[in-house]
């Protein structure tokens, strides 16, 4: 039955290496049960029940991927589209979290209509690779100041803006301790190493008596603070055009990028021969609408999915091993509400580290390359805002290459995200 539904033999593969494979990716990122709700739950959003959204959201998002593309992927709320959720949308511009699921809801259905229209392509084409590559270094500077001033690492200060925090305190020791558990682990290709980080830390600061234990299971916390409680006309205020424009453009060039990078590592993508592309950009565009209702930030297609790959996992059965495994993880809610922010903080940090390697490829040579792309990736972290840091990339680019006499490199695509945002900084400022 296995091998009819997933055409395992035609993919080379069998039940068993699929099986490891999925059991694989799921080790490698199942961190964000843990991290997921502690981002959201910043903005006031009940812990509990993020946890049972983001469960749920990755196990749907999965197994829309398994069934529909037959791709060995996994899906789940991903990392720097949750941080803009809660930290530039909702603390940083003042909005409500139901607002911001609003906004997730809607940049989903318009991810959907781009995907099924073919103009998600004309996007991708269109939008300079030095851009692609700093909107995710960028992303990963963002994520380094939340996980450092989350830890106490790096704490406010009247003179400076920033300073180091008292390293003596168990927060930042704590952490430090967690990253080189996890970056040593890595290194040493020990599966779910940022897992594993999380939890030494979590259990270290419960022995010490610094975190309280409450237990590891339960049955599924309610869903009911989060189900539905998106707030779609609050959503459309205005003042919101700017931050689904942001939504979109992550989630467009993230899943992309994600999902073309681990389909060409698992031979899925051949040149010349049909491939299911399509049907997997179409999955994660529905996921991530079935997130927002559900109540958590954008759902996407996850990168440690190579790690399955590289086991072995070339089918969509990889992907229904992992999302059956995050549905089992609903039953340990306790020891997720048990995890600290300086235990979560050495992932967000570690992640960050690894998004910082998409600046080698950039330019530097071009200064109308080199310029923009730097822009990007360092307006994110020193204005708190994903949205800011795309605004002025994409508007320098536009104007540099202009001035330069090289308007003919400019695709529309680029044009019309400049004009957009030139917009809503004239008319629509925060």
């Amino acid at each position: 039955m296995l091998d009819k539904l997933f055409r395992l033999r035609e993919h080379g593969t069998t039940a068993r290496t699929e099986i490891i494979a999925g059991i694989t990716t799921f080790l490698t990122m199942s961190y964000i049960i843990f991290v997921n709700p502690d981002i959201l739950s910043s903005t006031g959003m009940d812990r509990d029940a993020v946890f049972v959204a983001t469960c749920l959201a990755a196990a749907l998002g999965t197994l829309i991927m398994a069934f529909v593309a037959n791709w060995p992927i996994g899906m789940a709320p991903g990392m720097g589209l949750n941080a803009f959720f809660a930290f530039g949308v909702v603390k940083g511009m003042g909005y409500t979290w139901e607002q911001a699921l609003g906004a997730v809801f809607i940049s989903g259905i318009i991810f959907l209509i781009l995907t099924l229209t073919g103009v998600r392509a004309w996007l991708i084409k269109g939008i300079p690779h030095s851009l692609r590559s700093a909107i995710a270094a960028g992303i990963g500077l963002f994520l380094a100041i939340i996980a450092l001033s989350s830890s106490g690492i790096v704490v406010p200060n009247p003179a400076t803006k920033v300073a180091l925090g008292d390293l003596r305190q168990p927060g930042p020791l704590f952490a430090v301790l967690g990253f080189f558990i996890i970056a040593s682990l890595d290194a040493l290709r020990v599966r779910g190493a940022i897992l594993i980080g999380v939890l030494a830390v979590t259990v270290l600061s419960m022995a010490l008596g610094y975190n309280e234990f409450r237990g590891v299971f339960s049955a599924p916390p309610s869903l009911a603070p989060t189900f539905l409680q998106l707030d779609i006309l609050g959503a459309l205020h205005t003042g919101f055009v700017h931050v689904i424009i942001v939504f979109v453009l992550v989630e467009v060039f993230d899943a992309t990028g994600t999902l073309m990078g681990v389909a060409k590592r698992a031979n899925l993508i051949p040149e010349g021969r049909p491939n299911r592309l399509g049907r997997a950009l179409f999955a994660d565009s529905t996921a991530i609408v079935a997130g927002s209702v559900l109540g958590t930030s954008s759902t996407t297609a996850y990168v440690e999915s190579a790690s399955g790959v590289q086991a072995g996992g070339r089918t969509g059965l990889t992907a229904l091993v992992v999302a059956l495994l995050f549905l089992a993880a609903l039953f340990i809610s306790p020891l997720a509400g048990s995890v600290p922010a300086y235990a979560t903080a050495p992932a967000l940090l570690y992640v960050a580290g690894l998004m910082m390697r998409e600046l080698i490829d950039i330019d530097w040579d071009d200064v109308t390359e080199a310029t923009p792309a730097a822009l990007t990736a360092l307006i994110m972290p020193f204005t708190y805002s994903i949205a800011n840091g795309l605004a002025f990339g994409f508007i320098s680019y536009a104007v540099l290459k202009a001035c330069t006499g090289r308007i003919r490199q400019v695709h529309p695509a680029t044009w019309l995200v400049a004009a957009l945002f030139v917009v809503r900084f004239a008319f629509f400022p925060e």
